[in-house]
């Protein structure tokens, strides 16, 4: 017989008062309620469906350890429903990385990829030029030629840090220089 989120409560309350069969019923019908949304959670989230059990039971242990927070003057459902929305969240969470779709799956509903806008060679070596040469030294560098910064540094005789800050000022008024062409 299906319980009620009221019985569900009562139990509990006979539970905190020291009825283990009132507490394992209780437990019961919760666990039963609990599956179906975990089931559901779990695979909106992309994981296997066999991680749900393992939540669950997380769900029931943080219910076993932290049953004294309930205020058994109201019901027991939002009470239990934040504890396993909680314990759901951290457990997808944590498993995240170890979830995933195969790329073959997916790839018909990937966007197409986009043309990148072509720059013809004249427009770069003009723009290139319009820099200062400690940031035209750096974007060279870096993202035409492809060195590592710490290549780079050395090939141009000066610290990281400063190649970073040369290459970033140098993009931004590259990229101030295009906006402003178009």
């Amino acid at each position: 017989m299906a319980r009620t989120e009221n019985d569900w409560s009562d139990l509990m309350r006979l539970a905190i008062a020291g009825d283990s069969g009132a507490y394992e019923r209780c437990l019961r019908d919760m666990t039963a309620v609990l599956r179906v949304g975990v089931r559901r959670a779990v695979t909106r989230a992309g994981l296997a469906a066999g991680e749900a059990e393992d939540i669950v039971q997380e769900i029931l242990l943080a219910v076993h350890l932290k049953r004294h927070t309930w205020d058994t003057t109201r019901p027991i459902g939002p009470w239990l429903q934040a504890v396993a929305r909680h314990k759901t969240i951290d457990a997808i969470r944590r498993r995240g990385g170890r979830s995933g779709v195969p790329l073959d799956d997916v790839v018909e509903t990937l966007p197409a990829p986009r043309e990148e806008p072509t720059i013809r060679e004249t427009e770069l070596v003009r723009a290139l030029d319009s820099l200062p040469p400690g940031e035209r030294a750096a974007v060279t560098a870096i993202a035409l030629d492809g060195a590592s910064f710490a290549e780079a540094a050395v090939r141009l005789g000066t610290t990281e840090g400063a190649l970073r800050v040369a290459l970033h000022r140098g993009l931004a008024r590259l990229a101030r220089t295009a906006h402003e062409r178009t």
